[in-house]
């Protein structure tokens, strides 16, 4: 009977045991068996937008490694804040995950009241590449080097130059580049780096600065390039094309396409999500649609985002501040 009582207190504490290992580690639990289930994959740019056409590549291909679908689904809006709200807004177990610009981390929140802590409610998983921009004008302007253009610039005040928007990448490039060469430029903001280039063909801007670099154009012979920004190192495809730190002025960090989740999601589902992306975006098929596009591949996984993007975030703040910009500036 006693030893009946021993094997009945034994089975007991077995179970109390087992009981609090589940109630501890849930997460690792759940995460051994990740995925079961479709991931949603929100993007924060409308269809058709080169960020779109990368998400979906990616998803397609890494649905192969994960064993479940990977739905893509656009959320545009808000330089892809409305995507970050809606993914800070979900469990951080790994099946919701955002595909958009670091700008919803590192910019937007010193430039608009948001509904999320840029720093707290995400995890990152990867970055595969980010956007280049620069400073262009017609192939038939009498600019051939920014030399040029800054020589004339700098005795005829007011020249203007079209951008994707106010406080985008590639507007504060350019501000950099006025500020840093003592240069009075006419900033003229659009919506879209089509708009962009059809206020330079159309003439209404002497210049212009787009996300995409209007590669388009530049191939065809429209358009010249005349510094690149955001890289630190010359285009081996321009090799003649200066970068703007080679001029002596600061730039701006590069605005990355990453992957990310809600916060809590655990290491083991983030690695899962970070090799099955990785993976993807090493095929070839991947490498050339990057390759059409002009953007540049460039992977980073979570440790490295989770260092460099506070960072980023820090130093876009005090660039705010230094030039006087307040939050609810570009609302």
């Amino acid at each position: 009977m006693k030893s009946m009582r021993r094997v009945f207190r034994l089975f007991r504490i077995w179970v109390l045991s087992l009981s609090s290992f589940f109630l501890l580690f849930p997460s690792l639990i759940y995460a051994q068996g990740f995925p079961t289930k479709p991931i949603t994959l929100y993007c924060g740019f409308g269809a058709g937008a080169a960020t779109d056409i990368t998400a979906r590549m990616l998803a397609g291909e890494a649905e192969k490694t994960l064993g479940v679908p990977i739905v893509v689904e656009n959320k545009p809006g808000g330089g892809t804040t409305v995507c970050a709200s809606l993914v800070a807004s979900k469990k951080g177990d790994g099946y919701t995950l955002g595909l958009g610009s670091s700008q919803v981390i590192t910019a937007s929140p010193h430039l608009m009241i948001l509904s999320y802590d840029p720093l707290k409610d995400f995890t990152p998983v990867m970055q595969y590449t980010y956007y280049l921009s620069a400073l262009i004008v017609l192939s038939e302007s009498p600019f051939k080097t920014i030399t040029d253009l800054i020589t004339y610039a700098k005795t005829h005040p007011g020249m203007s130059y079209g951008s994707t928007g106010m406080y985008g990448q590639s507007h504060l490039s350019t501000f950099q580049l006025a500020r840093c060469k003592g240069l009075q430029l006419k900033h003229v903001p659009f919506n879209s780096g089509t708009a962009v280039a059809t206020a330079l063909m159309g003439k209404h801007v002497d210049m212009a600065t787009s996300g995409d670099r209007l590669m388009s154009y530049v191939k065809q012979g429209l358009m010249r390039l005349l510094v690149n920004y955001n890289v630190e190192t010359r285009d081996p495809a321009f090799p003649e094309v200066p970068i703007l730190t080679e001029l002596g002025c600061r730039d701006i960090p590069p605005n990355r396409m990453f992957i990310y989740g809600p916060k809590g999601l655990s290491d083991s589902a983030s690695m899962k999500l970070s090799e099955a992306f990785k993976r993807a975006s090493e095929t070839p098929k991947f490498q050339k649609l990057l390759k059409d596009l002009d953007l540049p591949y460039n992977f980073k996984g979570r440790s490295q985002l989770e260092k460099e993007l506070p960072e980023e975030y820090e130093f876009l703040k005090n660039f705010f501040n230094e030039i006087g910009v307040k939050r609810g500036s570009s609302s």
